[in-house]
């Protein structure tokens, strides 16, 4: 019997198994590059834009369009403590809107606190929270879905897909710093006469259109002058932060209240009869004329107050210059009192 040995030399030797060999290789490494042609395509898609996007929301939700077909979420959330900085995007609507959003706001609140990337459930929802550390102060990314948990992949996907999302990140956050720097009076913390042009337009839109009561209130401080000259600028400009804080106090959050320069102040109160806005004036009134002043005590200093509703066929300059007259209508009868036009 002969025996037949073969070697390795045998099957190199073979060209149909060195082709299939070769074959196989070329397959595998062609599908790699596929692969990270599309991959690329993805960045450059997500650069673009991230490139179109300027302010948080706009990012993030430039962001979250980009995310949706690699891993499908129902709500993507953002939040910076130490900025004061929360922006939440969700796709569903009607109850299950509000619940994705209950969620994230509770997972801010009450989440684990990790400095790594963890996931954990709450009501059917899959939470996965990232620590942006990439910066100082960078905050906390939430994805969030319903009843399916996110997978190894999608996780990696994400990482990559944050890893180019933190630089534009910061900048936003940045541009969003001297947004706040640029629309806020420096001595009160007040909105000021830009913020308050810009704001003033974009009510009186919305009155027109939706037909809802809206009024305005022009208001200056009395006695000011007496206290600027008395006790100097450094108490005058104390004072002016104290009215500022008790207004600020008094005011709903959807108000705006603005310092327009000097002692001289407006508000205006979206969805407010002038009715109900002159309650909330009087209520100012007395007490700023309370308010106990460092280094000249109580009962010095007043506001007056004019307000004037807003009614069809009355433009901006016109509503304006209504109010101031109703302000000095309110000097002109003692000072420390509210006038209505």
């Amino acid at each position: 019997m002969q025996t037949i040995t073969h070697t390795a030399a045998d099957h190199t030797d073979n060209p149909s198994i060195t082709n299939v060999a070769s074959m196989n290789s070329l397959i595998v490494e062609l599908e790699h590059y596929r692969r990270q042609s599309e991959w690329l395509s993805m960045v450059n898609e997500l650069h673009v834009r991230l490139a179109a996007a300027v302010d948080m929301p706009a990012m993030l939700e430039a962001f979250s369009v980009w995310l949706m077909p690699l891993v499908n979420h129902d709500l993507l959330a953002y939040n910076n403590a130490e900025r004061s900085r929360r922006h939440l995007l969700c796709s569903c609507h009607g109850p299950e809107r509000r619940q994705a959003m209950a969620v994230a706001k509770e997972a801010f609140n009450s989440g684990p606190k990790s400095t790594h990337p963890c996931c954990w459930v709450k009501d059917d929802y899959y939470i996965q929270s990232w620590q942006l550390d990439q910066f100082s102060g960078s905050g906390i990314l939430l994805v969030i879905r319903k009843e399916k948990k996110i997978g190894e992949y999608e996780n990696q996907l994400l990482a990559k897909g944050l890893q180019i999302l933190c630089e534009p990140l910061q900048r936003a956050l940045e541009y969003e710093d001297l947004y706040e720097q640029a629309s806020r009076d420096a001595l009160t913390g007040l909105m000021n006469r830009r913020v308050f042009d810009e704001r003033i337009n974009s009510i009186l839109a919305q009155t027109v259109r939706h037909g809802h009561p809206v009024t305005l209130a022009c208001m200056d401080l009395d006695k000011f002058k007496q206290i600027n000259d008395t006790y100097g600028h450094g108490v005058g400009d104390l004072v002016l932060q104290n009215v500022a804080s008790c207004m600020e106090r008094i005011v709903r959050s959807c108000d705006i209240l603005a310092r327009m320069g000097g002692d001289e102040f407006m508000l205006i109160m979206p969805d407010t009869t002038i009715n109900a806005a002159e309650i909330l004036a009087n209520r100012l009134c007395q007490t700023i004329n309370q308010l106990d002043l460092p280094g000249a005590g109580r009962g010095i200093l007043g506001i007056s107050i004019g307000l004037v509703e807003w009614h069809p066929g009355l433009d901006k300059k016109q509503w304006i210059h209504k109010t101031d007259e109703a302000l000095y209508k309110a000097k002109a009868a003692g000072r420390s009192r509210v006038c209505t036009l």
